[in-house]
């Protein structure tokens, strides 16, 4: 063999030897990575699901808070357990800022759920009433219903203008002394507020009633 020979089967050597070395040791670069990553993955998760009723940990993760999310949803706890007037219980979960849902539970059963974002939420439920605020309260009572169309007189002084818009929407006019103050608007679904500690709701079927 010349000495040109030798030469070049040496050199591949060191190449090889310099390749393997670099495939080495990015082989354990990617491992650290995935290793630190998945570390610093447990904690946040655990926080998220501790706590729920944090605004940090329902912004850290939206499959925690979920509870519409299957197995996931399963994992979330209420903030706290409401017995409402009727002796059924709201669950109330916190999913985040001004972001709140509560299940209406009798005998281990969901009857009803409740959303309020953006703004609160209301229920007529076979004549009991109940109001979810952005804040996560409730509010439940029965009676002081009306049937629309018409205006009637509220508790605490207001008075609704109760219109007809269509098949299962109707829209009410809160009415102060110095003339409207807001709007309800029930389209195919109740709906309902706090108008400075007066709870309303307005079903679909256009039955207004409020409680102070």
């Amino acid at each position: 063999m010349s000495s040109h020979t030798t030469g070049r089967t040496a050199r591949r050597r060191t190449l090889r030897l310099a390749a393997a070395a670099l495939i080495a040791a990015t082989g354990l670069t990617l491992t650290a990575c995935s290793g630190s990553g998945s570390t610093g993955m447990k904690p946040a998760a655990a926080t998220a699901s501790s706590g729920a009723d944090s605004s940090a940990g329902a912004q850290g993760s939206d499959v925690t808070v979920d509870t519409k999310a299957g197995a996931a949803g399963k994992a979330a706890s209420p903030v706290r357990t409401q017995t409402l007037v009727d002796g059924s219980k709201a669950e109330i979960y916190k999913l985040g800022p001004e972001h709140y849902r509560a299940k209406i539970v009798s005998s281990g059963s969901v009857l009803a759920t409740m959303e309020a974002k953006g703004s609160d939420a209301g229920l007529d439920a076979n004549g009991m009433y109940v109001v979810l605020t952005l804040d996560g309260q409730v509010r439940s009572w029965m009676g002081g219903e009306h049937q629309g169309p018409g205006t009637f007189k509220l508790a605490g002084g207001w008075k609704a203008k109760v219109t007809k818009v269509g098949d299962l929407h109707y829209r009410a006019e809160i009415l102060g002394f110095e003339g409207s103050v807001g709007t309800l608007d029930a389209n195919q679904h109740d709906t309902g507020a706090n108008a400075n500690g007066v709870y309303i709701v307005l079903s679909a079927g256009g039955v207004i009633s409020a409680h102070q």
